[in-house]
């Protein structure tokens, strides 16, 4: 079993076939989205967005306080771990209008899920180059079988050469490349959505609150 094992792994025909996989990948998706699509692998088993949705949720319940209490020009003060909703917290506070928040809303939510699109595309055009380019290392391999059929010592790499490529697309493309895609398009999904709960809510406290009224009444206090 070991020794099978041992013949399965081709330093130079593995590389070989990611090299491959990666130039398909790169003139697909370009270099940044390339470099977006690895960088991704560091929160995929780590990222939580329902526990995300939970503190965003809490943090909402802070933030409605202050604006009864304070005003929208303090809802920055609240304090949370998340970078969307911080940001989000301190455009609620500095916008003149309800009108301004949505638009940036709907603006960083459109270029997120642009962001989150291209990182798996890549990982969607591995999965379907890998097959095909272990097909192509098939060919080869069986182009070498027939072209030294005089010679018998040559016909074992080439026939280890058509079924490792084979092998090692089905593999890239069925274990790694599909399984991190759905992943991905799973953590967006779910990401996606509760911030764009948190935008809408965000809103509607916006609308509900007379910004240039409480505004002035908190400079009067002042």
């Amino acid at each position: 079993m070991v020794g099978i094992l041992a013949h399965l792994f081709d330093p130079l025909t593995l590389l070989a076939m990611m090299a491959g996989i990666g130039i398909v990948a790169l003139f697909q998706n370009g270099g940044r989205a390339l470099g977006r699509a690895f960088a991704a692998l560091a929160p995929l088993l780590t990222a939580d967005p329902a526990k995300d949705r939970d503190a965003a949720r809490a943090a909402l319940l802070k933030i409605d306080q202050v604006a009864q209490l304070r005003g929208l020009a303090c809802t920055d003060r609240v304090k949370t771990a998340n970078p969307f909703l911080t940001q989000a917290a301190r455009k609620l506070a500095n916008c003149e209008k309800t009108d301004q928040f949505e638009l940036w809303a709907a603006r960083s939510l459109a270029d997120r899920a642009q962001r989150h699109a291209s990182a798996r595309n890549v990982w969607l055009s591995i999965a379907d180059a890998a097959p095909a380019l272990g097909m192509a290392g098939t060919i080869v391999g069986l182009v070498g079988m027939f072209a030294g059929m005089d010679d018998p010592a040559t016909l074992g790499p080439s026939m280890a050469l058509a079924l490792l490529t084979t092998f090692y697309g089905v593999v890239i493309a069925n274990i790694l490349a599909a399984p991190v895609a759905a992943r991905l398009a799973d953590l967006s999904e779910r990401e996606l959505a509760w911030q764009r709960e948190v935008a809408d809510q965000m809103a509607a406290i916006a609308r509900r609150e007379n910004v240039p009224t409480r505004r002035a009444s908190i400079r009067e206090v002042a």
